[in-house]
């Protein structure tokens, strides 16, 4: 059964939210969440069409079966929402250093067993830009914000990933597996777009696997589906959808789908994000985690998995309120699925660097 921890105080004074919208003033303290154990390097993750089942993040015996059967085995995920490093995000990574994106969040997120985002941008110095309205490069050394933040994973199936083309689709796979970042729902290929990524933490047996459904705007974004020997996102057809999520749950003991859908700026859950999501649940995957409008939308629990329709901007320059609220959705992970959850109230400041937002008011 999945306990619903309430997001805490998730309406706060509209004094505060102007404050740090305005102000961009600094936490005065970090929040500091607990974790199954303690903070260690975090591993290498591949995407292959065979599972490669990546050692624990510590020395500590493997699990027996008695205890896996038990649902004894817990670990910690963190999610957020667009990541987007380019632009004025980019350079301030480039003047300030690595640490700027996540100055207010790293400490946070770090400690999560598994840490996962959207990247809203390609990681490259190549290609040139798409004709669409927004098109988003974010510098080589951009790859370090999000390693440096503990990052595991990022997804790619979006409609940014190849604003500048198949070169920086490239470097973007090559620069993230260089900072020990796995990546789903992009490839070279067909096969490694669709293919799930494994990852073993302690002894828990987690799949990944990422999926797009745009709507057509002023771009066609159907036609960056990835094809067996075309570069590309992994693309939410439905019946592909069933079948990689059933196969992954064949293979793991907890599936998790990023879906990017729905429609910017609105914060209502379509049909078609709902009927995504349902799918994915009954296929087999105990959490669904969306992005793409920008905006926070409703969490649903639905046949004993855990749906959340959109986590909204993390990292996003040139944004207002709403979009500049968020937070960090928090999950904890074991044989039977999700077991709790809770939101960590984030705001975005103008210059599109998130920050924890304060529990309570500061004492007189």
């Amino acid at each position: 059964m999945i306990k619903n921890y309430p997001m805490s105080k998730i309406y706060l004074s509209i004094f505060w939210i102007l404050t740090f919208l305005l102000c961009g003033c600094q936490v005065s303290e970090a929040v500091s969440l607990p974790t199954s154990s303690p903070p260690t390097q975090k591993r290498t993750a591949t995407s292959v069409e065979q599972p490669t089942i990546l050692p624990s993040r510590t020395s500590e015996p493997t699990p027996t079966y008695e205890a896996l059967i038990l649902g004894d085995q817990k670990i910690t995920l963190m999610a957020v929402g667009d990541i987007m490093l380019g632009r004025t995000i980019g350079e301030m990574i480039e003047t300030e250093g690595a640490q700027a994106p996540f100055f207010y969040t790293a400490e946070t997120l770090s400690t999560a067993d598994i840490t996962l985002g959207n990247l809203e941008c390609p990681i490259s110095s190549r290609g040139h830009a798409e004709e669409k309205t927004y098109a988003f490069r974010a510098p080589v050394s951009s790859a370090e914000s999000l390693a440096l933040a503990g990052f595991d994973v990022v997804s790619l199936a979006n409609n940014h990933t190849l604003d500048y083309g198949i070169e920086a689709l490239e470097d973007t796979l090559n620069i993230l597996t260089e900072h020990q970042i796995g990546t789903v729902g992009a490839g070279l290929v067909e096969s490694t777009a669709y293919a799930p990524l494994f990852m073993e933490v302690e002894g828990l047996k987690v799949a990944l696997l990422a999926f797009a459904d745009i709507p057509t705007t002023d771009y066609d974004y159907l036609a960056w589906e990835a094809g067996p020997e075309k570069p590309g996102i992994a693309w939410a057809h439905p019946e592909k959808v069933q079948k990689k999520i059933t196969a992954a749950k064949n293979l793991a003991d907890v599936v998790i789908v990023l879906v990017h859908n729905g429609f910017e700026i609105v914060q209502t859950v379509s049909k078609s994000q709902q009927d995504f999501a349902h799918l994915a649940i009954d296929s087999g995957a105990s959490l669904v985690i969306g992005s793409h409008p920008h905006v926070l939308q409703r969490i649903e629990g639905y046949n004993g998995g855990l749906i959340v329709y959109s986590m909204g901007n993390f990292v996003f320059d040139n944004f207002l309120f709403p979009p500049n609220y968020s937070a960090i959705l928090k999950v904890e992970l074991s044989p039977n699925g999700v077991e709790t959850y809770e939101l960590i109230d984030v705001v975005v400041q103008l210059n599109g660097v998130p920050q924890i937002m304060p529990y309570d008011f500061p004492e007189d």
